[in-house]
């Protein structure tokens, strides 16, 4: 009966579900025996040590680790040598979900095989102070595969940085017997995953898994692209290509879309390039050519005016999400609050909203506090917010794209009365986090997990996975994390942290999007790139961005 049919399919088990647990996901050749079976790789230096500009001081806080590594990026070899065996591996995630992380660990078990054992950690990096591990099964993974989510394991977003915190983690560490820890993240997750390597050497390995939808956890030739980020685009991607199919439907509505993505403009610049909207915002490019948020607005009106006069009442604006960070008039002050809300946390959390707008207005400088006064309340109250655990500004949370209407509005009203501009503002965000893995998402993932697995069979510690060449087979490397780290300013002092990769305005992605952008803007060009495909004809499409970035020659993904 229909009915007995819809009840297996609670719980996880749709159709689609069912079928994509099944998917073959390309791996890299190198990890194949001469049996076809997955089998580990042994790692060999390669190059150059990497390094920052804070190289000389990274060294002093990371003596052991950099005296053990020197900084040198690994290549994956054949391996020749009997990997380790009755290891005791556990691996967590750490910050906001991705699409593939499932695949990480289901790659991680593959490649440690049956002679070791893999633990999960439930709740992130507060789980394991909690030591809220356990033991994974081959039913697990078999449940997990190429699915979306963080579920099976969760994750939280705290940072272990106090004494107290690592004393903790070697506690549990020895107490569950570990030899090893895998920490799948971000920029902050990874700079973490540095810390505690360096703290725990050489007792405990520990490995780094690059992980944001963002996009801004990338090292050039190295790590094209963090996972997560393709299947968020091409979820979004989906949805403005909708809308944009949409607006020349209903004829009379302009849609500002801020997309997540943090600081960086990644997701921003890779959803444009595959819908061509009639604007697209860069942070990036407003921060190098110092734009001003008035020009930002008097170019918005204009091409709305423009198209307007053109019969063209519709059309769709892009906008990253950290925007406002970058927007000269606002980083000073945005910089001065930030000092502030570090300094005076613990006073002003007993202020309300009131006394904390006037207590800022008056230790600000002048036009700092006069621009803070200029703001409508909304956005006055959304800069006053608590900040993240790693310092960040809760940029999701701030309204740029109501602001940019608003002001968008006020503007044709002052040069040009009349014009019809009708208005509906969107953010994209939670969306993309959690879907299924698109293709390349899942391989990526489960190779990275293969990598991460192999590294600790070879005894390393203190890097992080990587895969490169994604259109020729994929090269396997490890990254050293403290080749990776630089001082920023982070709650009112500086920090090591691993540098984000923001959008390069001379980067051949960016170029493209400059070089079309008028002709977007002039007349309907977009194109709708529809759902993300694991089985179809664009199911091997790689990130367009990425593709242009690496000089690849088409946007197929080969491993």
């Amino acid at each position: 009966m229909l009915t007995s049919e819809l009840k297996k399919m609670e719980q996880g088990n749709s159709i689609f579900e069912r079928e994509v647990r099944k998917l073959d996901v390309p791996i890299c050749q190198l990890f194949r025996d001469k049996q076809g079976r997955i089998a580990p790789v042994a790692f060999n230096p390669e190059g150059k040590p990497l390094g920052t500009k804070d190289a000389k001081q990274v060294a002093l806080e990371f003596n052991q680790l950099v005296t053990a590594n020197g900084n040198k990026l690994l290549r994956a070899r054949r391996q020749n040598l009997n990997p380790a065996v009755g290891k005791r591996v556990a691996v967590l995630f750490s910050g906001g979900p991705a699409a593939g992380g499932h695949n990480v660990v289901a790659g991680l078990q593959a490649s440690l095989g049956k002679q070791n054992t893999l633990l999960g950690v439930r709740g992130g990096p507060q789980g394991l102070l909690d030591g809220q591990l356990f033991a994974i099964s081959g039913k697990d993974i078999k449940r997990l595969l190429n699915t979306g989510g963080f579920d099976f394991l969760g994750s939280d977003r705290t940072k272990i940085k106090s004494p107290e915190q690592f004393a903790q983690v070697r506690k549990v560490c020895a107490k569950n017997k570990l030899n090893a820890l895998v920490i799948i993240g971000g920029d902050d997750s990874n700079t973490n995953a540095a810390l505690l390597a360096e703290y725990l050497y050489p007792d405990v390995q520990v490995i780094g898994v690059p992980k944001t939808i963002d996009g801004d956890l990338q090292v050039g030739q190295y790590l094209p692209i963090s996972f997560g980020f393709d299947t968020a685009t091409k979820i979004y991607a989906e949805l403005v290509g909708n809308i944009l199919q949409d607006t020349p439907s209903s004829r009379k509505y302009w849609h500002f879309i801020k997309l997540m993505g943090r600081a960086a403009s990644h997701v921003a610049l890779e959803v444009a390039l595959q819908t061509r909207p009639a604007i697209a915002l860069i942070s990036e490019e407003i921060a190098a050519r110092k734009i001003p948020l008035r020009q930002i607005i008097d170019s918005l009106a204009k091409t709305v005016i423009r198209r307007c006069r053109k019969g063209i009442r519709h059309g769709v604006v892009i906008i990253p999400e950290g925007l406002i960070e970058f927007i000269p008039d606002m980083v000073g002050l945005l910089k001065a609050l930030n000092e502030m809300l570090a300094q005076r946390a613990a006073s002003f959390k007993n202020l309300s909203l009131a006394e904390r707008r006037a207590l800022v207005a008056a230790e600000l400088a002048a036009e700092q506090a006069a621009l803070f006064k200029s703001l409508p309340g909304y956005l006055q109250e959304m800069l006053l917010l608590d900040r993240d655990a790693h310092g960040n500004l809760q940029v999701s949370q701030i309204p740029t794209e109501r602001l940019l209407i608003d002001m968008t509005a006020a503007r044709i009203k002052e040069i040009s009365p009349g014009t019809p501009f009708a208005a509906n503002n969107h953010f994209f965000g939670y969306e993309g986090r959690c879907g299924a893995p698109s293709l390349f998402d899942a391989a990526y993932t489960f190779n990275l997990g293969l990598i991460a697995g192999s590294l600790i069979l070879d005894n390393r510690t203190g890097y992080m996975a990587a895969l490169s060449e994604l259109s020729r087979g994929g090269k396997i490397l490890a990254l050293p994390l403290t080749g990776l780290i630089n001082i920023e300013r982070r709650h009112g002092k500086d920090e090591m942290v691993i540098a984000k990769a923001l959008v390069r305005t001379s980067s051949p992605a960016f170029k493209f999007l400059a070089a079309r952008r008028k002709a977007w803007s002039g007349s309907d060009l977009f194109t709708s790139p529809g759902p993300r495909q694991l089985w179809g004809p664009a199911a091997r499409q790689l990130p367009i961005s990425v593709a242009l970035n690496q000089g690849y020659a088409d946007l197929s993904f080969k491993l």
